[in-house]
């Protein structure tokens, strides 16, 4: 059998409710040289019925079944199984407009120096409207990715359309980085290959209460942080300290793992900051953070992060009433000026 130009990547796990529309618009794509491998990844909803039924219809579409092992686990199976040399990422929720593989495989085809080529997104609401917010823009061209790359993520990741080889050279995602393993993906293909994004917008990327970015915004945030670490000493000529790790470490033993003191106290501040806009976790462990980031500061006589007073009134403003009096109490036991 020949080989399809592009593997679409599509890992499922309960997408029940948007799951036929994103499969729909992957079938509609105007470039058809594909193979959709899907992994549900032991959805407990409708989910495998809608999958079985797209698979019955069209023999381009791969299924792979196994119990719930997460986003990372289902990629690196795809991307082991794949036969494209191109592969295409889309989520289960996610609707991909019909010119999308079609531009992205021309460029890939265009620059043999480009790895990897996102395109920017049109967001939309849980019901599939488009959100009234300013769109998000994505930088174009792979020298201000580059620079942009240190201190944020320039990509949708399930726009990317990736070449196999690179992706494979740079050892696939790592599970150390759930929730952002996209990030520490992107920064370490960078150091092989050119990224970009198109200029079109031909992804519709869904916004919902169930997302990850939604749930696990601390565990994000800290790995971030940590990917940050990792590609510092990748760059300085040192050992890559997360290479194998199966998870994070504890914060604390960041100190003696990147082998200079205040690397934990750093990272406690950065996550901090990164949750000044949750309320919901801020009002949780996140308190627990704050609480810790302030010993540091009271420890060090550095400076705390601004913008904890009006933390306080954004928990009041989003009905947590006892987080708020909880972080003022601290705030206040700390002597964090207003």
């Amino acid at each position: 059998m020949t080989s399809p130009r592009i593997t679409v990547a599509l890992s499922v796990y309960n997408n029940a409710e948007y799951l036929a529309d994103a499969l729909d618009s992957i079938l509609a794509q105007t470039f058809g040289d594909f193979e959709l491998v899907i992994v549900d990844d032991g959805s407990t909803d409708h989910s495998p019925a809608i999958i079985d039924r797209y698979a019955a219809i069209d023999p381009r579409i791969r299924v792979i079944r196994q119990a719930n092992q997460g986003l990372v686990a289902s990629l690196n199976h795809i991307i082991a199984v794949a036969r494209g040399p191109y592969i295409a990422r889309m989520d289960g929720d996610d609707v991909a407009l019909p010119e999308r593989f079609a531009r992205q495989v021309a460029f890939l085809d265009a620059n043999p120096d480009h790895g990897v080529i996102g395109t920017q997104i049109q967001t939309i609401d849980a019901q599939g409207r488009r959100r009234s917010e300013p769109p998000v823009d994505h930088p174009l061209s792979a020298d201000v990715i580059a620079a942009a790359l240190p201190t944020a993520s320039p990509l949708c990741h399930p726009s990317v359309m990736m070449r196999r080889d690179v992706l494979e050279a740079a050892g696939g995602y790592r599970p150390a980085y759930r929730h952002c393993e996209d990030y520490d993906l992107w920064l370490r293909l960078a150091e092989r290959t050119r990224i970009a994004n198109l200029p079109e917008r031909l992804h519709l990327y869904r916004y919902s209460p169930s997302q990850v970015s939604h749930r696990h915004v601390l565990a994000q945030r800290y790995g971030v942080a940590v990917a940050r670490l990792a590609r510092v000493a990748r760059a300085e000529g040192r050992p890559d300290p997360s290479d194998g790790w199966t998870a994070l470490p504890p914060i604390e033993t960041l100190d003696t793992i990147f082998g200079r003191p205040g690397v934990a106290s750093d990272v406690r501040a950065e996550v901090v900051r990164g949750l000044l806009y949750a309320p919901e976790v801020m009002a949780g462990e996140g308190l627990t953070w704050i609480a810790a980031h302030l010993d540091d500061v009271r420890r060090t006589g550095s400076e705390s992060i601004p913008g904890l007073w009006r933390a306080v009134a954004r928990l009041a403003s989003h009905h947590h009433r006892l987080g708020a009096i909880r972080l003022a109490a601290l705030l206040t036991r700390h002597r964090i000026r207003r």
